[in-house]
């Protein structure tokens, strides 16, 4: 399965943007503020845990980074090494793709991690299926699950082939996770899969059914 993503995100360093009323995510606008976001990333020190601040009241500052104290660099498997990727070094097609495709649901993958990091966690909770339910937890709980991380990083695999059948589509797509603990800066790195599901052309569903959403993710630590 080829690399489809690489899509190194960064936990925002100041309090999350106010989110707009509702749930709707417009993921085409999300991806595109968050590659803007990895090119700003790109240009700046990764290492400078000073200026990372806490996003959820009575969370743990990171602590700053001194030459006696340096702070571990976070180094990701490369593809094709324990804990990483696939890697499939067939090229990735640049063709169009539709929303209802294979590609469609990477790009709600790449779109969900990239609020994640964001610190838009309520947007991200609402790209699981049944309006944000299928997480599991409540808008609150699932904030609070990632308000931990200093920095929260994803990358995102290849699709693999819809899998069709009596009116129902899945896809799952490959992620590698890497990020930083508020406490004691402590690197975390995790592997695995997340699953989307959607309703076909079927009389009587409606667009929100037919889009793809987050039906389970098996994400755990590298090996």
């Amino acid at each position: 399965m080829r690399p489809l993503f690489v899509l190194p995100l960064l936990l925002a360093g100041c309090a999350p943007a106010a989110e707009p009323p509702g749930n709707t995510v417009d993921i085409n606008s999300a991806a595109s503020q968050a590659q803007n976001s990895i090119d700003s990333y790109a240009a700046n020190s990764v290492d400078d845990a000073s200026n990372v601040a806490a996003d959820a009241p009575g969370s743990v500052p990171a602590p700053t980074a001194t030459p006696g104290n340096a702070i571990e660099p976070l180094n990701p498997p490369a593809p094709g090494e324990p804990g990483g990727l696939p890697d499939d070094r067939t090229p990735v097609s640049e063709a169009p793709f539709t929303p209802d495709s294979a590609q469609g649901a990477a790009n709600v993958v790449q779109t969900y991690y990239a609020l994640l990091g964001e610190g838009k966690y309520r947007q991200a909770w609402a790209l699981w299926g049944d309006g944000g339910k299928e997480s599991g937890m409540g808008a609150d709980a699932f904030a609070a699950s990632f308000a931990k991380y200093s920095e929260y990083h994803a990358n995102i695999g290849a699709p693999g082939d819809v899998d069709a059948g009596a009116g129902q589509r899945y896809v799952t797509v490959p992620v590698q996770i890497y990020g930083r603990l508020k406490a004691g800066a402590k690197p975390v790195y995790m592997l695995g899969s997340v699953t989307l599901h959607r309703v076909g052309d079927i009389d009587g569903a409606t667009p929100a059914q037919k889009s793809w959403h987050i039906k389970s993710a098996d994400i755990k630590p590298k090996p």
